[in-house]
């Protein structure tokens, strides 16, 4: 579980501000894209998830810590590690760089939920195999 998982994003006109940075909440855009890119190298299927289980992940909880400014043109690398995995969710914690700069830190809490009854459920466990091939 602590092996990181890095995702490449680039720093659009459409991502930044009226000051010419990244507005702060396109940070949580790029740390969503970057967990669902991991379960892709992973396997999971999130289509196939829903269809099969009837089940997807929502984001349960963020926190999140501003470091540095990214800007127009700016190559940056997103980092995902999984800190914890409980029965129904798992904590990423997610970092933004720009070559050796920290831009931003947080703590993402996903949770996999019952489409029909929009309610937890635990993870199924052909993903959780996938997300934790040691259990």
């Amino acid at each position: 579980m602590t092996s990181v998982f890095n995702w490449p994003a680039r720093v659009y006109y459409e991502d930044t501000d009226a000051g010419g940075i990244v507005y702060y909440a396109n940070y949580l855009r790029y740390f969503e894209r970057a967990r669902t890119e991991w379960l892709r190298e992973i396997g999971v299927d999130q289509t196939d998830m829903r269809a099969e289980h009837n089940a997807i992940f929502v984001v349960k909880a963020t926190a999140v810590e501003y470091h540095a400014s990214a800007r127009l043109d700016d190559a940056l690398r997103i980092t995902s590690v999984v800190e914890k995995i409980g029965r129904a969710s798992i904590v990423f914690a997610q970092e933004a760089w720009c070559e050796e700069r920290r831009l931003a830190s947080a703590k993402v809490t996903i949770c996999c939920v019952d489409v029909a009854q929009w309610r937890s459920i635990p993870l199924p466990s052909s993903v959780l195999a996938k997300i934790n091939p040691n259990v």
